[in-house]
């Protein structure tokens, strides 16, 4: 007993103990490209949609290549759930006036919500342009967009800096015009310390900006795939990651396990940190998230027909 006393100090009070289910969460999916992948996104929305999430968003590929597939996408999640949607819009090889008519489109079909981000060029590794008669910024967009409709925005923020910043404090210094710009929240690229996010968070609010930063969780089932997104975004994947998922390529079960049980230790840490409100890149499957949201303590809403949108 005495040896097993000192183990029992270290390892402290079980991780999920206290959560309350007192958190807010919001679903990130992507536009379909097949009927298949139709069918995954749409059961995927509807086993989060219990969740009751503050919003689900939709990305928006470079250039506007998914432009319909987003649109058809974030109005039939309008149309047929009571979940409220959100568009993602990008300021990459478009024009303004083109950008303008997309937002005017969202407004007029009920979409109240647009996540405005700069964009990623199309081809990997080349620098951002904007068009001579383009939105050059996040910051711009933004300022566009409040000018077109009283929009909610959300904009992107990102602990470990961006890829194209010259420093921490430019970085911040953009966030802060964006928010001054009418944004009204961040959301973090994703991470996998939750020291990372929460000095990202308190440096933030030194310099004076106080809109909501949420969390942006990427539950990983494939590493190979998350460092490409992590080269695009600047987001560090640590070595130890890589030794967990070794040896699992060819079992998914174990992998979702392993996936979902890093995700989770984050956001438990997280949760421990004060933070309530976390966003979940999805990648169109609802299981990890799902189980993740279970850990924290949220449980599914009842839900009525008459909390259903009408066409």
């Amino acid at each position: 007993m005495n040896d097993l006393a000192p183990a029992l100090e270290r390892t402290g009070r079980p991780l999920f103990e206290n959560v309350a289910g007192d958190i807010a969460v919001s679903f990130e999916f992507f536009p379909p490209k097949t009927e298949k992948m139709e069918q995954t996104l749409w059961e995927s929305v509807k086993t989060l949609e219990p969740l009751a999430p503050r919003f689900v968003s939709v990305t928006y590929g470079a250039g506007g290549s998914t432009r319909e597939r987003t649109h058809a996408t974030v109005e039939r999640i309008v149309r047929e759930t009571s979940l409220d949607a959100a568009a993602h819009l990008t300021c990459v090889e478009a024009s303004r006036d083109e950008i303008n008519e997309v937002a005017r489109s969202y407004w007029a079909a009920g979409i109240r919500h647009i996540v405005a981000l700069r964009g990623d060029p199309p081809e990997q590794g080349k620098s951002f342009e904007a068009r001579p008669d383009g939105y050059a910024s996040a910051v711009e967009l933004v300022k566009g967009l409040k000018a077109i409709a009283p929009f909610e925005i959300s904009v992107a923020a990102y602990p470990e800096c961006h890829p194209e910043s010259r420093n921490r404090a430019a970085d911040l210094d953009n966030l802060w015009r964006k928010i001054d710009a009418g944004a009204d929240r961040a959301i973090t690229q994703f991470f996998f310390s939750p020291d990372c996010f929460l000095r990202f968070r308190d440096q933030a609010a030194a310099m004076g900006i106080d809109a909501e930063i949420v969390p942006g969780i990427l539950p990983v089932s494939n590493v190979a795939q998350t460092r490409k997104f992590a080269a695009m975004c600047g987001a560090t994947i640590p070595a130890w990651m890589d030794r967990l998922f070794e040896g699992l390529d060819n079992l998914p079960s174990a992998r979702a396990l392993v996936a979902a049980t890093v995700a989770a230790e984050l956001c438990g840490q997280l949760y421990a940190g004060g933070i309530r409100h976390f966003h979940f890149y999805t990648l169109n499957r609802a299981e990890l998230a799902y189980a993740i949201c279970h850990l924290l303590g949220l449980r599914p809403k009842e839900q009525t027909s008459d909390t259903r949108r009408t066409a």
